[in-house]
C-alpha cells in the first residue's frame, strides 16, 4: 500500500489536531467537519479498506470502535449520542484508502435516503 495523507499525519509529516493517540491508532479532527465533533480515528497499522481487514487484524479494529466509545465519554457526548462509521471504497464515500471511523456528534443526524444507484 503506498502512503496515504493519513500516513504522513502518523509519520507527523503534516499536521493534524491530534486528540488521542495510543500504541494502536491515533485520532484527530476531520479538516471538513461534517458536525460540531468529527473526528477520524485511524489505525497505525494501514489497511486500504474494510475489505482489506485480515482475521489477525480484528484486535485493532475493534480497538477503534473501542476508542471512539472512550473519547465519546472524555469529551461528555456519550449520553447525547454520536455515530460512529466506516465507509467502503468509492460508492460509499472513501476517499482516503487508510480505514478510518468517523466520530461525528454535537447535532441531532439524519440519515440520507438511499439512491437509485444503491439496490438494497
Amino acid at each position: 500500500m503506498t502512503d496515504t495523507i493519513f500516513t504522513k499525519i502518523i509519520n507527523r509529516e503534516i499536521p493534524a489536531d491530534i486528540v488521542y493517540e495510543d500504541d494502536l491508532c491515533l485520532a484527530f479532527r476531520d479538516v471538513n467537519p461534517q458536525a460540531p465533533v468529527h473526528l477520524l480515528i485511524i489505525p497505525k497499522e494501514p489497511i486500504a479498506t474494510i475489505n482489506d481487514i485480515k482475521p489477525e487484524q480484528r484486535e485493532v479494529v475493534g480497538h477503534l470502535f473501542m476508542t471512539a466509545g472512550n473519547i465519546a465519554r472524555d469529551m461528555g457526548f456519550d449520553e447525547d449520542g454520536y455515530r460512529a462509521v466506516m465507509n467502503c471504497n468509492a460508492a460509499a464515500g472513501q476517499t482516503v484508502y487508510h480505514i478510518h471511523l468517523h466520530l461525528l456528534a454535537g447535532k441531532q443526524l439524519g440519515w440520507p435516503p438511499y439512491t437509485d444507484k444503491m439496490k438494497v
